[in-house]
Parts: C-alpha cells; structure tokens; sequence
C-alpha cells in the first residue's frame, strides 16, 4: 500500500488562511449583532424617555362642585339665550369660587388669600360647563355637580413632580392647644421625634438650606405648617380645617424639599388641595381633553385636536397631489421618456431635490403660494402643497427604483403577444411593481408628516382655537404643536408635550404598518 499524498491547499499556511477569513467571517458577524442592539438599544431609550413623560399627561385632577345653578348669576334678565349662557365665564366661576369660600371661609380674610383661592383652577376651566347648560336650559335653577380641571402647578404636585417630597407618619397627639389666631400647640410624647430626625439628616446633606423648606403636617382634612419643633412639641400655623382633627386623626408629616418660593404653588393651597382630597372631591380621571380640545395658554385646558384635523387636512392635500403626480412622472422617465440629455438633466436634478433641506421648501412656499398665488396663511392647502413638494421627488425615485425591479420578460411576453406600450405597463409591469410603488408612497407621506420647518415658514405655527373644517381654514400641524408646547416655560407643558409626540408616532407607526399590509397583499395576489 502506498501513502495518500496531503491535498495540494491543505498545509499550514492555507490552514492560516482558512482560520484568518473564519475569525473575520466572526467578527463581521459581531459587528453586525453590536450595531442591531445599539439601535435597538437607542430606540428603547428614546420611546422610555418619551413614554415615561407622556404618562404624566394621561391623567390630570379634576375638583367638583355642587352648586345650585343661579339664574340671577348665569343668565341674568337680558343675557339668558343660550349663546349668551354659554359665553358668561363670569357667571360660573363666581358660582364657583363662592362654593369654594364657603368650604373654606378663612380665606376671605384678606384678598391676597382670596386671590390664592380662585387660582386653584383657571377661570376658562368652566367654559364646558356653560356650554353644557346652554344645550340643556331645564338645568337652570337645579343643583348640578361641575368638574374644572386643577391648575397645572397642583395637578402637578399631587403627581408628585413638583418636588421631592419626604413624608412621615407621625405619633399620637395627646394635647392641642389653640395659642393665638390660627396658631395651635400640638403635644405628645415622642410624636415628633421621626420628624427631629429627618430634619437632623437633611441638615447634613443640604445644610441651613433645611430651614427653607417647608414643613407641613396633616390630619384628615385639617393642614399646619411648622414654625417650632421638638420631639414632643410642635407650634404650628394653622393653614385649612379645624385644629380638633389633630387628636382625633393620627396626623402625618411631608417636607417639601423646594421652598415655597421657588414654587409656583404656596403651601397655602397645598393645603386647600389636601383638604379638598381628602373629602372626596379630588379625582384623578383620564385625560381625554388633550383628544377632544384645541390649543390654549393653560397646560390644563389644552389640546391637539386641532392639530390633529389640521394634519389630516395637509396629508390629504400632499397626498392628492404628490402620489399620483409622483407615480406617472416616474412612469413616464422609467418606461416612455428618451434617453437624451434632457431626460438626463432632469433625472439629476430629482435625484438632487431629495436631497435639498426641507427648510428650502418653506422658503419657496412663502414665496411663491403666499407671496404670488396669495393663498391663505397658516392653510392646510398651502401646507399640503408645500410638504407635496418636498415629498415628490422621495416617491419618484422609490417608484423608479420599482419600475426598475420588474423583470424585462414580463414586458417582452405582454408585446410578444400583441400588447401595445401603454398596455404592457399598466396592465403588467405596474401590477409587479404596485408593492414597492406603494412602499415608496406612503414612506414619504410619513416623511412629511414629521416635517416642522417647512409649516413653521409658512405661518402653521399660529394659534389655533377653533378645529378646521376645511383646507383653506386655519390650522396648524402635530409636529408645530410640539415645537410650540417645548418653548413654553411652565413645567406642565413637558409632559404634554410628550404626549403629542406619543400621538404623532402612532400615527407614523399606523402608515408603516399600512405599507406592510399593503405590500404583503398585493405580492400575494401578483
């Protein structure tokens, strides 16, 4: 028997090779593993930061009110059709405010308390219900329950985000003694003494900076701030109810870590927000008005669905025009134009505009559909037409790239047996590429969708109180409410803010998820 002579590539320096391309076969592999999940990564951080946010402005605070509905104060002799009714914001939030002087009748010592009173909630907060009782006149001189939203600085206190907060149950009271107007002298043995310590930790992380904060303590209904404390004693400053409820609810204790300077709400009407709470008359509801009202100045009574409607209008006009005008125009460059110069020319020149920043486009918006034509400003119309201009030559280049992707035997097959031009592409080739037609459509329908400068150019960033009914009405867009929310500097608008931005992905995610469906249909049918 004679040796098998070794393979020709099988010695050590082929086997080198061989495990050197295994190792960056590997590493590519890696690579490519490493860049999914920093996307991913990156996507999951991004939908938490905005999810998180948004949560707060699912919910907000409503107080209520039962009232007995004055005619004298509503509709008085003269002013008492139902326009009239449902324009007198004067009328139901003194009805209102007089019911809430009643719950708390210290507050009408002096008339900064008072001021601090009627801020619990916005005076436009009783708009809906005036245009409640003007559709429903019989209600006049009945007793109704009203609901306003809270103010947006104690909505968001009672969410817990307008300081940290330390609270603490507290020991049993055994004596309260009254030791001047609204000053009350709280004694038990130890009572305090979870309360001492606190303060001695907080001393040593902050510093005298503890002396600032406020320091609140209540029990059911009834509200003090502290003024002197020990483990045993406490001298308080009665804010709300009556100091008996001391003895007979075992009281609890919250530092608020910011001063009632730095606040927009005072301890005050924190106390009034505890005290309304804790009878019932604080709720905690979904927050369908940011669905069912238009944009105002108050976090609490703002909505989008103008702008929603105001999207919807401007997708329809992009639509209209951009899908069709995109389609037939890649058509006739992919399947009738001459190859010559000129198409040459042009086919550069799209594939350029794809390229050119959307703020361009708002340029020759304002320039041309407002300064020449002198369309409507702040239109869905010119948005429309505006945002088809910057998504045609996106659904050109993606209908091409379709047209392109059809087999050229379908096309010999359909003039072979006697089909002309026309007929082979729009009874052939179009049904092949229909899928990536449509992909290409309604991603760029997305793209403008997302699209802010361009609106803001042409005066979409206006003010909106009223929804739009048409495309020549005034409007504004989804993503120019989120621009116009984020410079708001009151704190309530963050989060309503996010919200918007949650509303405007579901609908991006919904056109996405129309391509899918569409796509996977037609490739099964063709």
């Amino acid at each position: 028997m004679t040796d098998v002579a070794p393979a020709p590539f099988r010695n050590e320096k082929a086997l080198r090779r061989l495990k050197k391309r295994r190792a960056a076969d590997a590493r590519f592999r890696l690579y490519g593993l490493s860049a999914i999940a920093f996307a991913l990564l990156a996507l999951s951080v991004l939908v938490a930061s905005i999810g998180f946010q948004a949560i707060s402005a699912a919910t907000y605070h409503k107080v209520s009110f039962d009232v007995i509905l004055d005619p004298s104060v509503i509709a008085p002799k003269g002013k008492d059709t139902p326009a009239d009714i449902s324009r007198n914001v004067d009328g139901f939030y003194a009805l209102i405010r007089s019911n809430l002087q009643e719950t708390f009748p210290d507050a009408a010592e002096d008339r900064m308390t008072t001021r601090e009173l009627g801020d619990l909630f916005t005076r436009l907060a009783v708009l809906p219900a005036a245009k409640w009782v003007s559709e429903n006149p019989t209600q006049i001189g009945q007793k109704a329950t009203i609901k306003v939203p809270l103010s947006d600085g104690l909505d968001l206190y009672l969410k817990g985000a307008v300081s940290k907060e330390f609270r603490l149950r507290l020991g049993d009271i055994s004596a309260v003694k009254e030791s001047g107007p609204r000053q009350v002298h709280l004694t038990g043995a130890g009572a305090f003494k979870a309360l001492e310590s606190l303060i001695a930790v907080q001393r040593q992380e902050v510093g005298d900076a503890v002396d600032a904060r406020s320091i609140l303590i209540t029990a059911g209904s009834t509200t003090g701030r502290v003024t002197r404390l020990d483990a045993d004693v406490a001298e308080v400053t009665l804010l709300s109810g009556l100091a008996s409820d001391f003895s007979n609810v075992r009281p609890t204790a919250r530092m608020i870590a910011l001063p009632e300077t730095e606040r927009n709400v005072s301890d005050l009407q924190i106390a009034w927000t505890l005290a309304l709470k804790e009878k019932g008359r604080i709720s905690r509801v979904p927050h369908t008005s940011l669905l069912t009202h238009t944009d105002s100045t108050y976090p609490e009574l703002a909505g989008a669905l103008a702008a929603i409607v105001g999207s919807l209008l401007t997708m329809m006009v992009t639509g209209f025009i951009a899908i069709p005008v995109g389609i037939f125009a890649s058509v006739y460059l992919e399947e009738f134009a001459p190859r010559n110069r000129l198409t040459e020319i042009i086919e550069v020149n799209i594939n350029n505009l794809a390229a050119v920043p959307s703020i361009v486009f708002g340029l020759l918006g304002a320039a041309v559909f407002l300064g020449f034509f002198g369309l409507p400003r702040s239109a869905p119309l010119v948005g429309g037409l505006v945002l088809a201009l910057l998504t045609l030559p996106t659904i050109i280049i993606a209908s091409r790239a379709a047209l392109k992707s059809v087999p050229p035997s379908i096309r010999a097959a359909a003039l072979g047996v006697g089909a002309s031009k026309m007929q082979s592409v729009f009874h052939h080739v179009l049904p092949v590429a229909g899928p990536g037609i449509f992909t290409g459509a309604i991603l760029g329908m997305a793209r403008a969708l997302g699209e802010t400068a361009p609106l803001l150019l042409i005066g979409m960033v206006a003010f909106v109180a009223d929804v739009p009914v048409g495309p020549t009405d005034e409007a504004t867009a989804l993503p120019v409410l989120v621009y116009s929310w984020s410079t708001n500097a009151e704190r309530a608008w963050e989060p309503m803010t996010a919200a918007v931005i949650v509303i405007l992905l579901v609908f991006l995610v919904t056109m996405n998820g129309i391509v899918v469906l569409l796509r996977r249909r037609f490739e099964r049918r063709w």
